[in-house]
């Protein structure tokens, strides 16, 4: 019986992850080239747990220096078209449910054991309303390249989730997830839980 329960318990958390998948697509977009980036600090501004979907959200900001890149000398004359772009970013972690098996799954008696996928990042995007230009000049003789900006957004991006991958978000999420899971086991009557996470491929 106990079994059961938690084969049915398996199966909800599949109906999340499904759910999850839906609803959160990652987006890889390639590193755009034409710009000059100065690197600066990532600061983690929130750190929140998304108890519903088992998820941990990162708010970070990231500031960004871009240029055009200038290849000869009536380039330099030309002047250079330059930004600086406040990018505020959220990044969000989680265990993808459906990644768990019957043979995940281990009950004798009152105790059970379960084996999670890793945490992933599932989804990261700027928050448009928060995101700012915070300074832009173009040479006199330059054209406005409506592109630099498009290309420093996608850049902001870009760093913000290498940001969250080098601050642990994975490795948060996978704490939150065995936390909650715990919690939730023991309520069920559970007395020994015990809940790993299974090595990367």
């Amino acid at each position: 019986m106990k079994k059961r329960l938690a084969i049915a318990l398996v199966a909800v958390a599949l109906v999340i992850g499904l759910m999850m998948a839906a609803l959160l697509a990652l987006m890889i977009l390639r590193r755009s080239g034409g710009i000059r980036v100065a690197n600066t600090p990532s600061v983690v501004m929130q750190i929140q747990s998304l108890s519903e979907l088992v998820t941990v959200k990162y708010v970070i900001e990231k500031v960004i220096f871009a240029e055009t890149t200038t290849t000869n000398l009536i380039d330099r004359l030309r002047g250079t078209d330059k930004i600086i772009l406040l990018g505020h970013g959220i990044v969000k972690a989680g265990v993808d449910m459906s990644g768990v098996k019957p043979e995940d799954v281990q009950v004798n008696g009152t105790s059970i054991r379960l084996a999670l996928p890793p945490a992933v990042v599932t989804d990261g995007y700027l928050d448009e309303d928060a995101t700012q230009v915070l300074d832009r000049q173009t040479g006199l003789l330059r054209p406005y390249d409506r592109k630099l900006e498009q290309q420093a957004r996608q850049e902001a991006r870009n760093e913000i989730l290498r940001a969250a991958r080098k601050n642990g978000i994975e490795r948060e999420a996978n704490e939150r997830a065995r936390e909650q899971l715990t919690r939730f086991l023991k309520s069920l009557g559970y007395t020994e839980v015990e809940i790993r996470t299974r090595a990367s491929k």
